[in-house]
C-alpha cells in the first residue's frame, strides 16, 4: 500500500478568470473550460490542478485548499482507516473517474483519497 503521488490541488478563487490568466501567463499552466488541467508525471500517476468557485460545496467553504492524493488499492485503504479508527467524512463515490472517500486531518481540513 503506498500513496503515487498527488491526486489533485483544488484552489477556490473569487475571480476564476483572473487566477487562471495568472497560472497560465506566470507558471505556463493552461486550464481548460472545467477550469483545471491534468499533469502527468509518469503513466500511472494523474495530477489534476483545478479551480473552484469561492462558494462551490465540493469540499467545505472555510476550507482554502483540499488536497488529494491518488492511491493504489483504495479498498485497502479503506481497510487501514477502519483499523486506525479514521472516520470517512465522506464516500466512497464511484464514478467513472474511480473511487472516491474524504477523511479529515486534525485540524478539520478535508483530504481526498482517489483510486483508479
Amino acid at each position: 500500500m503506498k500513496i503515487k503521488g498527488f491526486g489533485g490541488v483544488f484552489l477556490r478563487s473569487k475571480n476564476l478568470d483572473v487566477l487562471k490568466k495568472w497560472y497560465e501567463e506566470t507558471l505556463g499552466i493552461s486550464m481548460g473550460d472545467w477550469n483545471g488541467t491534468i499533469m502527468k508525471p509518469d503513466p500511472e500517476n494523474e495530477t489534476v490542478f483545478s479551480l473552484f468557485e469561492e462558494d462551490n460545496s465540493y469540499f467545505p467553504v472555510e476550507q482554502s485548499v483540499m488536497l488529494n492524493f491518488q492511491v493504489e488499492n483504495i479498498e485497502a485503504w479503506l481497510e487501514h482507516f477502519n483499523k486506525i479508527d479514521v472516520p470517512l467524512l465522506k464516500g466512497p463515490e464511484k464514478s467513472e473517474f474511480g473511487t472516491f472517500v474524504w477523511i479529515a486531518d486534525p485540524e478539520g481540513r478535508w483530504i481526498e483519497f482517489w483510486g483508479k
